[in-house]
């Protein structure tokens, strides 16, 4: 009987294709959902400890600008335990509550599917919902899982996602076909869910810290080529308009007499641009709702700041470089609170439009840990 089903639940803080609303019916183009082939050894923590390589750069969970919560303190797992599940003959079925980053959630699945057939829904809910007051709201990050007999055939699937009073739901209404339930997912007729949420201080002003180190080395594993898209498809657009001007030879001449002919001190004066002003702009260009690689690309563009900071705190340090080592130094510094161009316009805007971005290394399905694993949705 349904009624004789226990739900065990436990919570682990680790300190170290549809997604939607189930009463929306909206369909967010890039969200992930990972089909049973996947290799779940690639989303394991496991992993990460046992010293397999990462790709990601070096990340520290201790170096964000201010004392609040830092992202390990915001992130948590979660696992479900569903014993009887063929026993189940509710339409949906609620976990106990769990915390993660000073918020109570839990899971709500439709065993026969919300508004579908066929297939198992599942969604992570803000609990007390009801309470929360009008202008709550919260940026998480999460991945939901289908635990298989076999791990490398688990169901994994992330999103991001704003929670708030009115949307406080969001997941999947066809997470995976009921059909492929018993291929290894339910096992002595327990089903296991597992889940990571990651809550997201976010900042208007400047990049930020947005994932728990494991989290995050886990994620980039999965969307490394997706992030390097991002960034090779916002560089190429403004070196193809950069290159066109140089290559109009009148135009480029004209321009460079211009501004050699200008007064130095409007000349330094227009090199230089307050900090939180551009940085600002890269927050609002990179870190868009509901594109699940904003937090990875947002940690990227962190820890390139800091680099910045660091190279330009050391400059002094820095010996006279060749011509080839001088185009792998910073196109800028940081002086206080403002962003000061490093060379001279004309020189930096030609070495802008020549230097290419280096190809990060993608593992390959010949790779020892590669990730054979199938992504479904598109990227901006």
């Amino acid at each position: 009987m349904a009624s004789d089903r226990i739900m065990v639940d436990t919570l682990t803080e680790d300190n170290g294709g549809d997604a939607r609303s189930s009463s929306s019916e909206e369909m967010p183009s890039d969200q992930q959902s990972h089909p049973g082939d996947s290799l779940a050894e690639w989303r394991s923590s496991e992993q990460v400890e046992n010293g397999t390589p990462s790709t990601s750069p070096a990340y520290s969970d201790n170096d964000d600008d201010d004392c609040g919560p830092r992202p390990s303190d915001l992130y948590g797992k979660f696992t479900w335990r569903i014993d009887n599940f063929s026993q189940i003959n509710k339409r949906e079925l609620r976990s106990n509550s769990f915390d993660v980053g000073g918020f109570k959630w839990y899971i709500l699945i439709y065993p026969q599917g919300c508004d579908v057939c066929n297939h198992l829904s599942l969604f992570l809910c803000v609990a007390n919902h009801d309470k929360l007051l009008p202008g709550w709201s919260h940026f998480a990050q999460f991945t939901i899982a289908v635990i298989n007999r076999d791990p490398k055939k688990s169901k994994y699937s992330d999103t991001l996602h704003r929670f708030w009073k009115k949307e406080h739901d969001w997941g999947w209404k066809k997470f995976m076909e009921l059909s492929k339930l018993h291929d290894g997912f339910i096992v002595e007729d327990v089903l296991t869910i597992k889940a990571q949420v990651q809550v997201i201080r976010e900042k208007t002003d400047r990049p930020f810290r947005c994932l728990d180190g494991h989290y995050r080395r886990e994620l980039i594993r999965v969307y490394l080529s997706n992030v390097e898209q991002v960034c090779r498809r916002f560089i190429d657009e403004r070196r193809s308009k950069l290159s066109r001007l140089i290559e109009d030879k009148l135009g480029w001449s004209s321009f460079s007499g211009f501004w050699l002919a200008m007064d130095p001190s409007v000349r330094r004066h227009m090199t230089r641009e307050k900090t939180e002003t551009i940085l600002k702009v890269i927050v609002k260009q990179f870190f868009i709702e509901k594109e699940v690689t904003s937090t990875l690309v947002i940690d990227s563009l962190y820890s390139g700041l800091k680099a910045l900071e660091y190279q330009s705190k050391n400059k002094k340090a820095i010996p006279k470089l060749t011509e080839t080592d001088a185009r792998s130094t910073p196109m800028v510094l940081i002086d206080q609170d403002m962003f000061v161009l490093a060379d001279d316009v004309i020189f930096l805007l030609e070495r802008a439009a020549l230097d290419t971005l280096p190809h990060q290394h993608l593992p390959t399905k010949d790779d020892k840990s590669s990730q054979n694993r199938t992504k479904v949705g598109t990227f901006p």
